[in-house]
């Protein structure tokens, strides 16, 4: 089963809002919830983070879109005015708050149902993974070569093909990485180089992956670069408007991405 590691509680891989009526949402509520509690609108705006405009216009909704005035407001008088809950907008409240008991159970009861599935765990916890890097590559640990400084990690993608990323020995002991391990690739766009012809070409770089030019999109200084590699990952390439000019790229042209082995960081899933 796929927990937290603080409270063992299931992972929240499921996540709705309750609605009903197509009207009747969470912030509707809570302010309804506000105005029971306050008796004002301007108090109940200020806790919910809502103007007095936006409060009103919640109010307005509301009430136009019940069969019954769900809240009502007085102006001055013997009890100096004030804003609350007719009996409808509270009958209403109870609802709603006993059926976010039963919407919680519901949703509980689907990430439990998920948790009990490794395989759809795995595709979530890659889908979760959020990162500036623009470019993001998962495979396995396929070799470990341990140098003096660093380690250099073999990653096999999808079609085999290896990636190379170097990793300190500090960070390699802490990761308890393994051969066989789930990793995850991380690699800035502008990183990256687009080679057309790399075939008489020797290379510094450790890594050279064929690939197949999907789109190009320049601007006035730079041009991105969509490659797919043979697996179907994509990569987004960033190189000066001036070089793809000069290479005249097309859709579907072969090429190459070559990068580092230092480009890539490094992530243990």
């Amino acid at each position: 089963m796929t927990k937290t590691t603080d409270d063992n509680r299931v992972k929240s891989w499921v996540e709705g809002e309750l609605r009903l009526a197509g009207l009747l949402d969470q912030r509707m509520i809570d302010l309804l919830r506000a105005i029971d509690s306050t008796g004002s609108i301007n108090q109940a705006a200020k806790q919910q983070g809502l103007s007095y405009k936006g409060a009103w216009q919640i109010i307005e909704r509301a009430n136009n879109g019940a069969p019954q005035i769900l809240i009502s407001t007085a102006i001055g008088g013997s009890k100096g005015g004030g804003t609350r809950l007719t009996e409808a907008g509270r009958a209403l409240l109870i609802l709603f708050t006993e059926l976010e008991g039963q919407h919680r159970q519901f949703i509980a009861q689907l990430n439990q149902s998920l948790a009990d599935k490794p395989d759809a765990v795995l595709l979530l916890q890659r889908m979760m993974i959020k990162s500036s890097a623009r470019n993001q590559l998962f495979g396995n640990v396929s070799a470990i070569q341990i140098g003096s400084v660093n380690a250099e990690i073999a990653v096999e993608l999808k079609d085999g093909t290896a990636v190379v990323a170097s990793l300190g020995l500090p960070a390699l002991y802490d990761s308890q990485l393994r051969i066989g391990s789930q990793a995850l690739l991380m690699i800035d766009s502008s990183d990256i180089a687009l080679v057309i012809d790399a075939h008489d070409w020797q290379w510094s770089a450790r890594n050279c992956l064929p690939c197949r030019v999907i789109r190009i999109r320049p601007d006035d200084v730079n041009a991105e670069v969509v490659v797919q590699l043979p697996g179907g990952e994509l990569l987004s390439i960033v190189i000066t408007r001036q070089s793809a000019d000069s290479m005249e790229l097309a859709a579907g042209q072969p090429a190459w991405a070559v990068f580092k082995r230092n480009a890539p960081i490094l992530g243990v899933m």
